[in-house]
């Protein structure tokens, strides 16, 4: 048995005809939505990715901009950028790309974001929400999870999954959101006991710890779907954490790295900006 290939290029380039036809909608009814990403430092691999999330929110026809700040800039600078984001009525989403430069506190700037605006859905206030089963934007990694299963017509209902890595941006609110579809979820880390013979029984397996060859065939039983958050670059090519050749002969679904979640992630921050504006509009209606 070979698994499916869940295409993540294919099903982010289907949704996002979608999504650019909402826009188109809403330019020619109120205004055009904006995407901007707040970058500190010259990490070639960050400003690619915001590259890439700019060019991908243009071509669904919104409007998005790159704050770009040099490596030394100070926190109290960032925060004070956030502010005049939040402030601008111009702005719908406001992104700040991690990792940041060690003499800024990451959680004080996730703080300082908008609710209304933080499309990312990682600040206190959002990710509280999420927990309470509250209307609030979801990661995008975890909701382009979500809408993965959903396209490969995964019924989770009564599932057995389990979710290595508990991050904040990814094991954490993905394990609630498989919770809320009634899926039995076990969390899995590095200190966790037994995560091999978790894995064997798990009918849906997903890793994001960022550790090549961490999920191998041996741990994957016949059929189960398998998705591959890993995203690291070995002998320069990007590796997930699944032996991919391996365990596409067992598993009865899998994701590639690339071309698996990350067109997803991406794919989701356009969808959560969009809503951030929808909404803005149902406000000011009100």
């Amino acid at each position: 048995m070979t698994a499916k290939i869940l295409d993540g290029k294919k099903i982010a380039q289907d949704y996002r005809a979608k999504l650019k036809k909402e826009v188109a909608v809403m330019k020619a009814q109120t205004f055009t939505p904006n995407l901007t990403v707040v970058l500190v430092g010259n990490d070639g691999a960050s400003l690619s990715y915001v590259t890439s999330k700019k060019k991908a929110a243009e071509a669904i026809g919104m409007s998005s901009d790159i704050i770009k700040l040099e490596e030394n800039t100070s926190e109290e600078e960032v925060l004070k950028i956030i502010r005049g984001l939040n402030e601008n009525p111009q702005v719908h989403g406001i992104l700040v790309q991690v990792p940041l430069p060690e003499q800024i506190n990451e959680s004080h700037i996730l703080e300082e974001i908008a609710p209304e605006k933080d499309v990312d859905g990682f600040s206190p206030i959002n990710i509280g929400r999420l927990y309470a089963g509250v209307e609030t934007f979801i990661p995008c990694t975890p909701l382009g999870i979500m809408e993965l299963l959903k396209h490969a017509d995964i019924n989770l209902t009564g599932k057995e999954i389990a979710v290595i890595g508990r991050s904040h941006i990814v094991g954490q609110p993905v394990a609630k959101l498989l919770t809320d579809s009634d899926a039995t979820v076990t969390l899995l880390h590095s200190k966790s006991k037994f995560l091999k013979d978790t894995l064997k029984r798990s009918d849906v397996i997903i890793s994001a710890v960022g550790k090549p060859g961490l999920v191998t065939v041996e741990d994957v039983k016949p059929g189960a779907v398998v998705i591959d958050v890993g995203n690291t670059v070995v002998d320069g090519k990007l590796r997930g954490d699944v032996d991919y050749e391996a365990v596409k002969e067992v598993a009865g679904a899998i994701t590639p790295v690339p071309g698996g979640v990350g067109p997803m992630t991406i794919t989701m921050v356009l969808n959560n900006t969009l809503i951030a504006a929808q909404r803005l509009v149902e406000k000011q209606k009100n």
